[in-house]
């Protein structure tokens, strides 16, 4: 004997799936509706739309064209899933929310208030974009990164771990922000650069290149760190611009002025003044070609020191 199911008054089952679907609601004929999920208030699906699982649209939502929405996703308020986008796990996007493309949305993420999420952009594990945070291209969102004001993570940009993008900060090309790293006011992180740590990059500052920002540095006003630059430790502002310069086995020196006012010479993980650089190097590398040409690097920053007030090299 086939047992009836039971259907909640105001609710039908849809013919193309069995799931349940309120009165209210509108679902093409065309979309599929798995037999545990729900389509409930205003919501409007159509196309190829696919929802399943244990998955819910609800409020004034609207899917369409090619989305999946399944596992336990959710997607409600006034948002829109449209494209060959995917929301999964348990996932939500809601608000006024935006997901189109080839986007994923997984996990335990959120998209939320006005963010749009486009192109083959992925949103992963905890992480939340939300606010008119605009993200595209290639570019992965993940852990627990927050993405939010008018920020823009483009390009193959990844924000990950404990990172927070926000304000008006732009993050693009190959950039990786990381860590417990803060990217925020009119900032931007672009080529192959790096912040992660605790680092800091703020107001009109500019990392790019195969620059590295990390450990607890901070970079503010219109200081700008490129090429294969590294600042650990040091406070870089105003200004500022830091190049480095790159020794024959891979090290890159900058001269830069720390947090205490002294300026000092960071070199992967030495962190040192000029006097104390030129001591250790002298002992350490003393009558070798690579000390040779340390000591050659410490004199160019020396000079360069001198002739840009601005910042050093």
């Amino acid at each position: 004997m086939v047992m009836q199911r039971e259907v909640p008054k105001g609710f039908h089952v849809h013919k193309n799936g069995g799931g349940l679907v309120e009165d209210t609601a509108h679902v093409n004929d065309t979309a599929y509706i798995g037999p545990n999920a729900r389509v409930f208030g205003n919501a409007r699906l159509s196309g190829n739309v696919k929802v399943s699982g244990n998955a819910r649209v609800y409020g004034d939502a609207l899917v369409g064209d090619n989305a999946v929405v399944y596992g336990n996703a959710k997607v409600y308020g006034n948002a829109r899933v449209s494209g060959n986008a995917k929301v999964y796990g348990n996932a939500k996007v809601y608000g006024n929310a935006r997901v189109s493309g080839n986007a994923e949305v997984s996990g335990n993420a959120q998209i939320y208030g006005e963010a749009r999420v486009f192109g083959n952009v992925k949103v992963l594990d905890s992480a939340r974009v939300f606010g008119y945070a605009k993200v595209s291209g290639n570019a992965q969102i993940y852990g627990e990164a927050r993405v939010f004001g008018n920020v823009k993570v483009l390009d193959s940009a990844r924000v990950s771990d404990n990172a927070v993008v926000s304000d008006n900060a732009l993050v693009y090309g190959n950039a990786i922000v990381s860590g417990n790293a803060l990217v925020f006011g009119n900032a931007e992180v672009s080529g192959y650069a790096r912040v992660s740590g605790n680092a800091q990059v703020f107001g009109n500052a500019e990392v790019y290149g195969y620059a590295l920002v990390f450990g607890y540095a901070k970079l503010s006003g219109n200081a700008k760190v490129c090429g294969d630059a590294g600042v650990k430790r040091a406070e870089v502002g105003g200004t500022a611009k830091v190049y480095g310069i790159e020794r024959s086995d891979g090290y890159t020196f900058v001269y830069v002025t720390c947090s205490d006012g002294v300026m000092r010479i960071i070199a992967g993980c030495r962190y040192f003044t000029m006097e104390e650089a030129y001591t250790h190097w002298e002992e350490t590398r003393g009558g070798t070609k690579l000390g040779d040409e340390t000591i050659g690097i410490l004199e160019s920053l020396k000079i360069l020191s001198k002739l840009r007030p601005e910042g050093c090299v």
